[in-house]
């Protein structure tokens, strides 16, 4: 599942980015990548690591939560279902 956020700039200023992407890896655990910087320029990695869905799955949200009240707004998102999207 994957969420890509943008923030709302003035048309001078280049548009922040914020990515949440949640995998499942071969031994059953869970990965949230988050990636984030400006557009079009050097962006930031964080990886971290769960070992179950339910887990990974409240840091995927509280994550996505946090970056909604600090002015990002969700441009595409891809894989969650309704019970869990915002």
């Amino acid at each position: 599942m994957r969420i890509y956020m943008q923030t709302l700039t003035e048309a001078t200023e280049t548009p922040r980015f914020y990515q949440l992407s949640l995998q499942q890896d071969l031994l059953g655990g869970w990965t949230l990548y988050r990636e984030w910087g400006q557009q079009g320029a050097r962006s930031s990695l964080k990886r971290e690591v769960y070992l179950d869905r339910d887990s990974a799955l409240t840091a995927f949200e509280r994550a996505r939560d946090s970056q909604i009240k600090r002015g990002f707004r969700v441009v595409f998102s891809q894989g969650l279902d309704n019970t869990h999207a915002h």
